[in-house]
């Protein structure tokens, strides 16, 4: 999609007219992260989008403002001419949902926050890793990375070496402006205000948003719902395609969102 700033990635699937689903990636990752739920779900219509700065969206210079980040995606759901979607957002994702929820409950009938939180580490921490790839690029974080998605055993992930591809394909300042905008961000308040219907998903081994910290965001949301995928690390849609894909949809059937 064209905007008179910025081309964002955009792709829609699914028949049009039914219940509308927005899937929002995390910060070194891109739309393709979600090709297992996409596959699974084929009764939505489905919006997926690659986040300014990462996959094959523009690159505008950073860092960028989360304020930025929700209004892009505001404006991609415009465009699409979508309403009282379902906004399932992963890490980064689930942040600009919570974002979005706030300013604008039309478009948000009901959330999935996955492997998220109000807010995700501290801003002394992101500012390390942002000058660790000024430095060296994302190959200087790659590790790390994957230790802390995929827990002690992450180099035995059968997904590894595509989640690695994927992180190490990411602009470095795609990645960087987006990580100051995570930096910046703290949704406690506003979150805590929120009363639509929300599943808070957990990986285990996620070291990037542990389930304590998950489940602390969801118990600010009243009638919201916690659940953790074992065997699942930061990005369980990856990990876990079909446990991931059924806690999704017991969801979307209790809200009546099929």
């Amino acid at each position: 999609m064209f905007f008179p700033d910025l081309r964002l990635n955009v792709e829609l699937s699914g028949p049009e007219g039914a219940p509308p689903l927005v899937l929002l990636h995390a910060l070194g990752t891109n739309l393709r992260l979600w090709d297992g739920v996409v596959a699974r779900l084929p009764g939505h219509r489905i919006l997926r989008m690659d986040m300014r700065g990462h996959g094959l969206s523009d690159v505008p210079p950073g860092p960028y403002a989360m304020g930025a980040l929700i209004h892009d995606v505001e404006r991609v759901m415009a465009q699409a001419g979508l309403r009282e979607a379902v906004v399932v957002g992963l890490s980064i994702g689930g942040m600009i949902a919570q974002g979005l929820a706030v300013k604008r409950l039309d478009l948000v009938r009901g959330m999935v926050l996955s492997n998220s939180a109000a807010r995700i580490g501290i801003a002394a921490q992101w500012q390390d890793r942002i000058e660790a790839v000024r430095a060296g690029g994302l190959e200087a974080i790659a590790d790390a990375t994957m230790a802390r998605w995929f827990g002690r055993s992450w180099r035995d992930l059968p997904a590894l070496p595509q989640m690695r591809a994927m992180l190490l394909a990411t602009p470095p300042e795609g990645w960087m402006g987006a990580a100051a905008a995570i930096a910046g961000t703290d949704f406690y308040t506003p979150t805590a205000g929120l009363t639509l219907p929300t599943l808070a998903i957990a990986g285990l081994r996620d070291g990037s948003t542990p389930p304590d910290l998950v489940k602390e965001t969801a118990d600010l949301i009243l009638g919201s719902r916690f659940q953790l995928i074992r065997g699942a690390g930061h990005l369980p849609m990856v990990e876990q395609p079909d446990a991931y894909t059924d806690a999704l949809r017991d969801f979307l059937e209790s809200i009546g969102h099929v």
